[in-house]
């Protein structure tokens, strides 16, 4: 049975939500911010459900934190909280929050959420080792939403973690599962690095949609050997 980890100051809160996911989850929970790290640690969580508002050690502190740890990085950072607004909702995503959820809690969007997430994060915690690196690439390609397909787009984006084969970055265009991008390095004058295919959307929000791209062909080295 998959873990997960409930970060949340208020006990009747943690309550409910081991109520509603004990049934698929092994569910360990804390109430204290300054204990979160060392549970994390310990009980090694397939997930984290992360609240924002806690006493002395925020949540996006916490979700900082958790991503710069080699031990925690790759675990999925889901936000449940009553701080809503989509630049809180922004804010998060830039830490490397995974998923955002506001309270009151709709536990089956939840159980739908996590199940997604899971079922995503998984093989690629098994796979390869992701470090957090901000790159600068240049990606081309067609968007979906071009008026016309031989119309190719360029973009210059900044990704947010990286493996050997795989990188994640935010692209303005608009891409489907598949879709294939040319793939260049910036820094030190543009590097043709090779094509890439996207592996994974998250367009949950449609003005700033995220991409997981996998190289399929590389004709110089990337930045992880």
């Amino acid at each position: 049975m998959l873990k997960l980890l409930i970060i949340d100051d208020e006990a009747p809160i943690r309550r409910l939500m081991r109520i509603n996911l004990e049934d698929r989850y092994q569910i360990v929970d804390t109430g204290d911010p300054e204990l979160a790290l060392a549970s994390a640690l310990q009980s090694k969580p397939n997930a984290i459900l992360l609240d924002l508002r806690m006493p002395n050690y925020s949540g996006f502190e916490l979700c900082r934190t958790f991503k710069s740890i080699t031990s925690t990085q790759l675990i999925p950072i889901i936000i449940v909280t009553g701080e809503g607004g989509a630049s809180t909702k922004l804010y998060c995503e830039e830490l490397g929050a995974t998923a955002f959820f506001e309270k009151p809690i709709d536990f089956p969007a939840l159980r739908d959420g996590l199940a997604k997430v899971l079922q995503e994060a998984l093989p690629e915690r098994r796979n390869e080792v992701r470090i957090r690196l901000r790159v600068t690439v240049k990606v081309q390609g067609h968007d979906l939403h071009a008026k016309l397909f031989q119309d190719r787009f360029e973009e210059l984006c900044a990704t947010e973690n990286v493996s050997r084969c795989t990188f994640f970055c935010g692209c303005k265009a608009h891409l489907k599962k598949d879709s294939e991008v040319a793939v260049s390095l910036v820094s030190g004058g543009p590097k043709f690095i090779g094509m890439a295919r996207v592996v994974r959307c998250d367009d949950s929000d449609p003005n700033h949609p995220r991409y997981a791209f996998r190289f399929v062909e590389k004709d110089v080295n990337w930045v992880l050997q």
